[in-house]
């Protein structure tokens, strides 16, 4: 597929995806759920890349859906919003949550509407000074989708969840990181370089040892506790069978950076 909405790239270990309508606040539309579709797969299935970041270009991460484009109609003509969600924005949501690799989404600037929630489905949620995010749906008289009425209650509560949603007011970078919606915030002038940074040393990590974590943060959403340590312990033995813990345990004993193979 030729990208046109997209920019992509790989250093080393780390895929980037870079949201690339700028002179549109890089809105979201039909023709870029189906490139990200196609480069996540891509990403997904190359064993060189270890950790796929998600960014926009430009002002923002992204504006959210855009609204100038032409929106399906039901029998009596009024926007029906029910066949994109279906066809584009819970796909993505369930492929991110469900990512074999780690995903980090890095807000350089806005992340409004879906996009928010777009980005709190992927694994690490890092932030530019000057970014902020907000559940804007209220403002147009719509209901929070892309997960957010999922993912955001699990996050800060329910009470501030719906507040948030309400109100529809922004939530600047450091008050999401201290709502714990954001893990980093660095600094605008060097934000490029700082997320580079940050991925390059996640991706240094072991690949099956994250694969197995982010398996047991998901299904302990439905576990009871005696479940989640039967699960543990299934999972841990997998970890500990693993060429990567070998290597974890020779390393320490040998005062020296582990090299991890991701098996």
């Amino acid at each position: 597929m030729s990208l046109t909405t997209l920019r992509v790239a790989t250093e080393g270990p780390v895929g980037t995806i870079t949201l690339a309508r700028p002179d549109k606040l890089n809105a979201l539309n039909a023709t870029k759920h189906a490139e990200l579709r196609e480069v996540l797969d891509r990403f997904a299935n190359d064993d060189s890349v270890k950790v796929v970041v998600l960014t926009g270009e430009g002002r923002a991460f992204s504006s959210g859906q855009d609204l100038t484009e032409d929106l399906p109609r039901d029998e009596q003509g009024r926007i029906d919003l029910g066949p994109p969600l279906a066809r584009d924005y819970n796909p993505l949501v369930l492929t991110l949550a469900n990512y074999p690799k780690p995903t980090v989404a890095a807000l350089n600037g806005a992340a409004v509407g879906a996009s928010m929630n777009i980005a709190l489905a992927c694994d690490v949620v890092v932030a530019a000074r000057s970014a902020y995010l907000q559940e804007a749906f209220a403002k147009i008289a719509l209901v929070p989708d892309a997960g957010g009425t999922w993912i955001l209650p699990r996050l800060v509560g329910p009470k501030r969840a719906l507040a948030l949603m309400l109100s529809a007011e922004p939530i600047p970078a450091e008050e999401a990181q201290a709502m714990g919606l954001v893990f980093k915030v660095f600094e605008d002038a060097t934000f490029r370089q700082d997320v580079a940074a940050f991925a390059a040393a996640l991706a240094q990590g072991p690949a099956l040892a994250y694969r197995l974590t982010k398996e047991a943060v998901a299904r302990s959403l439905s576990n009871d506790l005696e479940a989640q340590l039967a699960l543990e312990a299934e999972l841990q033995r997998k970890a500990g069978f693993s060429h990567d813990f070998m290597e974890g345990i020779m390393a320490f004993r040998e005062k020296r950076a582990p090299k991890f193979e991701g098996r």
